[in-house]
């Protein structure tokens, strides 16, 4: 592991502490330097002869000090006075120095470790301030990790941090991201509002052009021509449709599911299954099912659309002849499983994310005449979100895609 790597795992409240604890060791680590160079200079004074020729005269015999000593540089023929001064300066100086090492040793012993103790007192101090200072800083994390793990984008952003307290750094930060959220919550909703009344007014007018359509068909003096025009005006209308009641279902879809009950897969597995075969016998393909019992709770139409959107995307986009759709519902553990496979032409493994944003199709489906809308994995990927559960993909050795759906599973009895 690189150095970088290991700063990055201490905690903003670690570094903080060890900031203030290694300001407080360093300040002492020279305060107890200077007291003792301070200290040093001032017992390494030659000591004052004044001072010596007191402390060294004799007491006369009432107690009061007797003459001074005449030191030697001032009568060098007194021998006997200049040898008790020599001899008082170095028992002053042995005190002295004696002194001086007493002192030293308590200066840096016991002052190192009165630092350290002192220094661990401060670090731990530091680590309650840091945790106080820092406390805000996690509720507006605290806040974003929760948006981000919405299950869709525009989930959890009703939430705000609504900091209280002095207004601060950390309080201007928390009010910023609660605009921010506040205008993403607004402009989602408003896009939402804008699908469905957009694919609501357009219903309108492409029920009116199907009914001119279908009348001027059914004429007598219709032409061939006409006929056949006809047809292809109807299937484009028809698309639109699907087109519409898809954008309109997944402007629904990303709502919150308001009133789930328990229901069984395996119940909607087998209806469609059998409301498909028509299809797929068309277009010369085999549904198999493999209804387990798979309980969950949610809102049945919307999960019977996910199933049904599966399975006519593994119909649609096959391979013809003798292909083959396997839809599949079972429990594991607490979850519930639904496994959607089908064959068909292999599916590039980096096209895959991109299936399931809106309007998005492999390249030799991107044609005006094409069954689907572009809509039916994004409106199966915004169902589970709602639901609470997961949907992923990826491509089969020999071709087509293999799809789970995981949702929550459901101990509530089932309905009579």
């Amino acid at each position: 592991m690189s150095d970088a790597a290991r700063v990055r795992q201490v905690s903003l409240r670690a570094r903080l502490t060890l900031t203030y604890g290694g300001l407080f060791l360093v300040a002492g680590v020279v305060l107890l330097g200077v007291t003792y160079a301070l200290f040093t200079q001032e017992m390494s004074k030659t000591p004052n002869a004044t001072y010596l020729a007191k402390t060294s005269a004799p007491p006369t015999s009432d107690g009061t000090a007797g003459r001074p000593v005449r030191t030697a540089a001032a009568e060098t023929d007194a021998a006997p006075d200049g040898e008790l001064h020599i001899t008082m300066e170095r028992l002053v100086r042995a005190q002295r120095k004696e002194v001086q090492d007493a002192a030293v040793t308590s200066l840096v012993t016991q002052g190192s470790l009165a630092l350290l103790v002192v220094g661990g007192a401060a670090a731990g101090f530091g680590w309650l301030i840091a945790g106080q200072i820092l406390a805000p800083l996690h509720r507006v994390t605290d806040t974003a990790r929760r948006i981000a793990a919405a299950p869709a984008a525009d989930r959890g952003l009703h939430e705000r941090i609504a900091l209280r307290g002095r207004r601060d750094e950390v309080r201007e930060l928390a009010d910023t991201f609660d605009t921010m959220i506040d205008r993403l919550d607004r402009s989602f909703d408003g896009q939402r509002r804008f699908v469905a009344n957009a694919s609501h007014e357009l219903r309108t007018p492409l029920t009116l052009g199907r009914a001119m359509v279908e009348v001027a068909m059914h004429r007598r003096s219709a032409s061939p021509d006409v006929l056949a025009l006809g047809e292809t005006l109807l299937q484009i209308n028809a698309r639109h449709e699907r087109l519409i009641g898809g954008l309109l279902l997944l402007a629904r879809s990303e709502n919150e599911i308001v009133n789930p009950a328990p229901l069984d897969l395996a119940d909607v597995v087998a209806h469609v299954a059998e409301q498909t075969g028509g299809e797929a016998a068309t277009a010369g393909v085999t549904v198999r099912a493999d209804a387990d019992e798979a309980v969950t709770s949610g809102d049945a139409l919307l999960l019977e659309r996910v199933v049904q959107n599966l399975v006519e995307n593994g119909i649609r986009h096959n391979s013809g002849e003798d292909g083959w759709v396997r839809v599949a519902s079972r429990t594991a553990g607490a979850r519930v499983v639904l496994e959607v496979a089908n064959s068909g032409p292999p599916v590039p493994r980096y096209e895959v994310p991109a299936l399931f944003e809106p309007f998005r199709r492999l390249d030799d489906d991107r044609v005006v005449t094409t069954k689907g809308a572009g809509l039916g994995l994004s409106i199966v990927q915004s169902i589970v979100r709602a639901h609470g559960g997961t949907v992923t993909a990826r491509p089969r050795t020999g071709g087509g895609l293999d799809v789970t759906v995981t949702l929550p599973g459901c101990r509530q009895p089932l309905p009579a």
